[in-house]
């Protein structure tokens, strides 16, 4: 059918439509569990003979302080974790051998005669642990370096801190298809450490390499291109990873006794099901949202069995870039019409019509968008590029301000998905939550929190925090403050033996969520996303069936029937979608739009002034910051969508995890690790 809009409208929106609205048939299955699988998870065997002999040089005799003390220990391990410990705490927790960069023998040797003093100087040039975290699974490790001058006769460009980040693991996640880049031999410490290899994925150079049996990974953050005193470049990050790596020495760890099986089993649904809840198979993104043309990643793995990560209920987790108030992520975005809340538009990529207010988008079904158009290198994604993790919004929205369209952001609290330890150095944007129990090894990534409240409350390496506990609000961070939109971002990686890689935590928080709403979720098929115009009405929103009021209809009428005020949750909307309520603009919401008049005289002319309107709204609308010849320019038009920017260099790959000024606009790629220059050209949003 055809949508014949009066000649007083400035802004038209016309599509031929086969159905009413996107349609939602859910899907029961017998077994329970049959949606959701246990991950894979191999032990290592630790050969402890080979450490004891390696230990053989050390002088690990207990000091002579009283001639009448009981004789020390007979065990050189039991002997070097006593010695140890008093540096690096419960190092006997590990049931692998401990590498570090320290000098062991020295520090033992000094112990022994009570010359210890200055523990700073054992540690190879750097300042010492930020972070030590040993478990029944391993340890994980953060040192730093804040000296211009390196270690070891080093000399540094880069003037800020260096942080490196060493891990052992006991446990090896066993993934389908290839995780990460091969990577390179490094011949200068192929003596040291066999087979050891070099790689720059995800913004980090990182070596791994086995020894007595175990995956080591020592990584640091880098961005390849020129040395600078405010950017460290790759180069000389590899400088001083060679260095810790030569420096690398045991100091610590215990044999485990004998244990049964420890596959983990993280999957405990409720039985009863949830009315409301229901969610998108794993892999199921958005129409055309994948890179390079590709889907999702049906994953259905739940890799810990966690807390969901936002401590009030609902929740809903969707795309931040392809829905209402994205950015379509680069590309393309068509201005479909209409001012202020009710200013249309939609992304390239597919026919789903968008709107300027971000509270649109706080409605089921959820979505996965692990592997959603972004230049991140993901190695599980069948493009080897995606978004790494899964975007997250709290149950309601809070205009800043009448009519602006933006949540505001710090009403909802974030809490600890598990017990672990944080690793966060000031000022770092990102906060990891590394965890380590028994059969379970992982870690995860919250971003968009806001770094100086962070900062505040002393959420920094070396905290350790409890399941459920708060660790900041939900936010809209991202470089500065409203940089993206109101969402958490949360990403989940697990050791394998190519190193950390990210997975999928779309399917574990779907399990977390049924258990914090107390139901189980149904999922949903997907049907083509089409929109039944009826003028300038809103269309229908996802997970909303035909005949059902639209997400804008739901709200608005949540508005007028209740007095809403600032903090107020999310009201639930008639069956099919739950939509956050929204404090009104006084009585009742801001009304843009220009009415219709008088009806066009033939269908033929109304169509012809559609068009040119559309044409004039694409020309206001689609503008887009390129570089052009090295300098940014804004060009404006209908033909600057991504089509004409997905070449070699169109876009680049920046970090998340600190703020580095200075960044240059250009990507380099070899084979397939994508080298960071640093972020892409100015946009209205960013990370998502």
């Amino acid at each position: 059918m055809r949508i014949v809009l009066s000649v007083c409208c400035l802004f038209a929106v016309a599509f031929v439509t086969t159905a009413a609205a996107q349609q939602v048939e859910p899907v029961t299955t017998q077994d329970p569990n049959s949606e959701m699988t246990n991950p894979r998870v191999a032990s290592v065997n630790v050969d402890w003979d080979a450490v004891r002999a390696a230990l053989a040089g050390f002088e690990t005799v207990a000091p002579h302080d009283d001639a009448g003390a009981a004789p020390p220990p007979a065990d050189t391990l039991t002997r070097l974790n006593a010695a140890t410990g008093k540096i690096f705490a419960n190092v006997a927790a590990s049931p692998v051998p401990v590498l570090l960069p320290f000098d062991t023998a020295t520090y033992l040797s000094d112990e022994a005669a009570g010359t210890v003093g200055d523990r700073s100087k054992y540690f190879a040039g750097l300042d010492g642990a930020t972070l030590f975290f040993p478990g029944p699974s391993g340890y994980d490790a953060a040192l730093s370096l804040r000296r211009q001058a390196g270690p070891g006769g080093l000399t540094l460009t880069f003037a800020d801190r260096i942080d490196v980040q060493i891990s052992g693991s006991s446990l090896v996640y066993e993934l389908e298809g290839p995780s990460v880049p091969e990577g390179t031999a490094v011949p200068e410490l192929e003596s040291q450490y066999p087979g050891i290899r070099r790689v720059l994925l995800e913004s980090h150079l990182r070596y791994t390499f086995v020894r007595f049996g175990v995956p080591y990974f020592v990584s640091i953050l880098c961005n390849d291109g020129p040395n600078r005193a405010r950017r460290l470049s790759c180069r000389e990050a590899d400088k001083v990873a060679v260095h810790v790596l030569q420096t690398l020495n045991i100091v610590g760890g215990k044999p485990e006794p004998e244990q049964a099986s420890n596959a983990p089993h993280t999957i405990a649904r409720p039985d009863k099901v949830s009315p409301d809840f229901t969610y998108y198979a794993p892999g199921d993104l958005m129409p055309g949202s994948g890179m390079r043309g590709q889907s999702g990643r049906a994953d259905s793995t739940v890799y810990a069995k966690i807390r969901f990560p936002i401590a009030q209920q609902p929740a809903y987790a969707n795309s931040q870039s392809f829905m209402s108030w994205g950015d379509c992520d680069h590309t393309g975005r068509v201005g479909l019409g209409g001012r202020g809340l009710d200013g249309t538009y939609r992304c390239r990529v597919n026919s789903r019509v968008l709107y300027n207010d971000e509270s649109k988008n706080f409605a089921y079904p959820w979505r996965d968008n692990f592997c959603e158009h972004r230049y991140w290198h993901v190695g599980q994604c069948p493009a080897g590029l995606g978004h790494q993790g899964q975007d997250i919004r709290p149950g309601s929205c809070l205009f800043r301000a009448p009519g602006a369209g933006r949540c505001d952001p710090y009403q909802h609290d974030v809490v600890a998905v598990r017990d672990g330890v944080l690793m966060r150095s000031p000022g770092d944007r990102a906060l990891y939550l590394v965890v380590d129990q028994p059969g379970e090894h992982v870690r995860f990534r919250y971003l968009h929190m806001n770094p100086q409240m962070l900062d505040e409350t002393g959420m920094i390496s070396g905290r350790q925090v409890t399941e459920g506990q708060v660790l900041g609000a939900v936010g809209n961070f991202d470089k500065h403050s409203g940089g993206t939109s109101y969402h958490l971002h949360l990403d989940l990686q697990v050791p394998t033996r190519a190193g950390w890689v990210f997975v999928s935590p779309y399917m574990t928080l779907v399990a977390a969520y049924e258990r914090l709403i107390g139901g189980r979720g149904q999922l949903v098929k997907d049907a083509a996303i089409v929109t039944a115009a009826t003028g300038p009405a809103a269309p229908a929103g996802e997970g909303q069936t035909a005949g059902q009021p639209t997400a804008g209809e739901t709200d608005r009428n949540s508005a007028e029937m209740s007095s809403a005020k600032p903090g107020e949750t999310s009201t639930p909307a008639p069956p099919g979608g739950i939509v956050a309520s929204r404090v009104p603009a006084e009585s009742s919401p801001e009304k843009t739009g220009h009415e219709s008049k008088s009806e066009p005289t033939s269908e033929r002319q109304s169509e012809r002034r559609a068009h040119h309107s559309e044409r004039r709204e694409r020309r206001a609308e689609h503008c887009a910051t390129r570089m052009v010849k090295g300098h940014r320019r804004r060009l404006c038009g209908t033909d600057v969508a991504e089509g004409r920017g997905r070449g070699k260099h169109a876009h680049s790959v920046r970090t998340v995890d600190r703020h580095v000024s200075h960044e240059s606009r250009s990507a380099r790629h070899h084979g397939r690790d994508v080298h960071p220059r640093h972020a892409r050209g100015s946009a209205r949003h960013h990370r998502a």
